[in-house]
């Protein structure tokens, strides 16, 4: 049963039908792995702790440096050269004490997924490299964990919902199968206003809580925003059946 405080505290989210009293429980009992806090990170892990998440792993091997704080909006210039993971974390805890924040203070390799993917109910992809998004897409696969991507650039941005429990679920593989010289964009090399990320967070916190929720998330649709023009475009995806991470041949390849 939720606490009077909680009841308080989480009211306004308590009161819609697609969450209730029931939903809030299960935001409270989930465990969500947020892999980068970076300019998607930061704010997405702000909009789940605030809604009542339980518990939060947050992992990135970065430090913080000046020309993060334009958009990475939990840090500030006494935060510069500590590990961002940590520093979020403190805040975080700080701030939201009803969650429980684990920090991972290095970047996930395979043998970190295998340990942490069992113990959570979804990732967050809020990365800024093509090879992360692999593994962590890989792991998810694997383990038949929720896995929800967001990306931007310049003025624009993507999400995309991967649920790799429901068998017609298209991975990031079928929609990016791996280069042999994959893309170097990113915020280093093609810039970033701060806002497209928060929108793209947004967007992926605000699925978040819906698949805990229980509420219907779309599957096999890349959401596209384009901020200058003030749009969104929605393209529908399929499962690749010679997809080497999700299709039949994955068995081989895993």
């Amino acid at each position: 049963m939720l606490s009077n405080q909680e009841q308080l505290k989480y009211s306004r989210q308590i009161m819609l039908d697609k969450v209730g009293t029931k939903g809030q429980l299960a935001l409270r009992n989930a465990k969500v792995l947020i892999l980068g806090v970076g300019g998607l990170g930061n704010p997405a892990s702000l909009y789940l702790a605030a809604a009542g998440v339980g518990t939060l792993y947050i992992a990135d091997g970065d430090n913080i440096e000046i020309s993060n704080l334009p958009r990475q909006i939990l840090f500030s210039e006494a935060d510069i050269n500590e590990n961002k993971a940590d520093t979020a974390a403190e805040k975080l805890q700080q701030q939201f004490p009803d969650t429980t924040i684990e920090a991972i203070d290095e970047m996930l390799d395979i043998e970190l997924c295998d340990y942490y993917l069992p113990q959570v109910d979804l990732v967050l992809d809020c990365s800024d490299n093509i090879q992360t998004r692999y593994l962590i897409n890989q792991a998810c696969v694997q383990h038949k964990v929720p896995l929800i991507v967001g990306a931007a650039t310049g003025f624009d941005g993507q999400q995309l919902t991967i649920d790799p429990r429901d068998e017609t679920s298209a991975c990031y593989h079928c929609l990016f199968p791996v280069a042999e010289k994959p893309p170097a964009n990113n915020c280093q090399t093609v810039g970033i206003i701060g806002p497209v990320l928060a929108m793209i967070a947004g967007m992926q916190s605000l699925q978040a809580i819906k698949l805990l929720t229980d509420n219907e998330v779309q599957i096999n649709q890349l959401n596209l925003l384009d901020g200058l023009a003030n749009k969104w475009q929605q393209f529908n995806m399929k499962k690749q059946s010679n997809c080497t991470v999700c299709g039949n041949t994955s068995a081989d390849n895993t």
